[in-house]
Formats: C-alpha cells, sequence, structure tokens
C-alpha cells in the first residue's frame, strides 16, 4: 500500500480518518500493519501490501 492513499481512505463503518500504523515496509510501500478507526474502534489489517477495508464480521 502506499502511504498516499491515506489522504482518500476513510472507515468503510463511519467515514472517519484513519490511522496508520506501519510493521513492515519495502521502500516506501506499507507491506503489512493496522489501519486503526479512532471513532469506531475497528483495526483494518494490511497484509501483502493490501488494505482489508471489511468489517470484522466478513472476514475470513
Amino acid at each position: 500500500m502506499k502511504p498516499e492513499l491515506m489522504e482518500v481512505l476513510c472507515c468503510p463503518m463511519c467515514r472517519g480518518d484513519l490511522t496508520l500504523a506501519a510493521r513492515e515496509r519495502n521502500g516506501e510501500e506499507i507491506v503489512s500493519g493496522e489501519l486503526t478507526c479512532p471513532k469506531c474502534q475497528i483495526v483494518y489489517p494490511i497484509e501483502d501490501g493490501i488494505p482489508n477495508l471489511l468489517p470484522p464480521e466478513e472476514r475470513d
């Protein structure tokens, strides 16, 4: 995931801003980490550079 995506991403549940916690980077690209909605307290994982913005109950 490119950090520039943070400008357009929002929480799919409440449309609030997300905070980024990157665990692994490859150059500027974020390979793994988490996006968190401070308003909803929902955590969205980033795996293999792809943010999973599905609601928690719909994830595998």
